[in-house]
């Protein structure tokens, strides 16, 4: 490893990422030096990291590398590793049109949670198609307190669970993940989203991330939670032949998420690049354990 490491960070409604150039996947990242980079308090802070690498450059993504030349290696705060970020995507592309790697208009991501095509406008927003949601069959219930909702399971490449409340005061304070049953809904864990309405096809969320706590926001999360609303207002565009476009506030910014008939969704909102500098290799060798 050199002894000095590029960084930026960035962030997409205030999820905020440590951002790490290595087109070669030369720098081993592993889960306690990507922690000790996300925290808040000695490292440089994050909900999450976003590696940068050629797909072609990564066992995990060389498969996809004709479709997609740049693989998101995407790690929790806790230095876990996840399928996808929706915010993530948006700044990872940001990032690589800042870079002089893509430029406006239409480009593919690889990910864990497969390839994302993303659109970068020339007013700024990023628009990055997400997939289309899984619904699995079973009832899920999620619980804060002594208070429990049922929960709506929506998979969008990751897993949520959606759960629509009176109040989000009644999510608590999200520091911990709140239980869920059954354990066997969500073996690995999962994202949990309480929602509140605040108009026509217009909602509020806050969420508690696998791996990170509560997060300023999540794009994975705020289609799953349009996907649950739409579902729970009677509306599928798969039957109907119209697209649902819902307006998610999260307390990061505001996201707007469409899903079209085909079942495909697609996402958008900001992305920012704040900073960049380097970080000294040494102080990362004496972080981490």
């Amino acid at each position: 490893m050199s002894t000095r490491i590029a960084f930026l960070k960035g962030h997409g409604t205030e999820n905020d990422f440590v951002i790490i150039p290595d087109p070669e996947n030369v720098i081993d990242l592993l889960p306690a030096a990507v922690a000790a980079l996300c925290d808040r308090r000695a490292g440089i802070g994050g909900d999450g990291l976003l590696h940068v690498v050629r797909s072609a450059a990564h066992p995990e993504a060389r498969a996809m590398a004709a479709e997609a030349e740049w693989f998101m290696d995407y790690r929790n705060g806790d230095g876990s590793i996840a399928e996808m970020c929706g915010n993530g995507v948006r700044v990872f592309a940001h990032y690589l049109q800042r870079a002089g790697h893509v430029a406006e208009g239409d480009i593919a991501v690889a990910t864990r949670g497969g390839v994302k095509t993303v659109h970068i406008a020339k007013e700024g927003d990023i628009t990055v198609g997400m997939g289309k949601a899984l619904l699995p069959e079973g009832d899920v219930t999620v619980s804060v307190g002594e208070r429990s909702w049922p929960a709506r399971n929506v998979n969008m490449g990751n897993p949520h669970a959606v759960a629509f409340v009176e109040d989000l005061g009644h999510a608590g304070d999200l520091y911990t993940a709140p239980p869920f049953s059954p354990a066997s809904a969500y073996p690995d864990g999962v994202n949990v989203e309480f929602v509140v309405d605040r108009g026509l096809r217009h909602v509020a969320l806050r969420v508690h991330e696998r791996g990170s706590g509560e997060t300023r926001s999540c794009g994975t999360g705020a289609c799953a939670v349009a996907v649950a609303t739409a579902r729970r207002d009677g509306a599928d565009p798969a039957v109907t032949g119209t697209p649902a476009t819902y307006t998610v506030d999260v307390p990061g910014g505001r996201l707007v998420i469409t899903e079209r008939p085909d079942g495909e969704i697609e996402m958008t909102g900001p992305a920012v690049i704040v900073a960049e500098g380097e970080i000294d290799a040494g102080w990362l060798e004496t972080a981490t354990p």
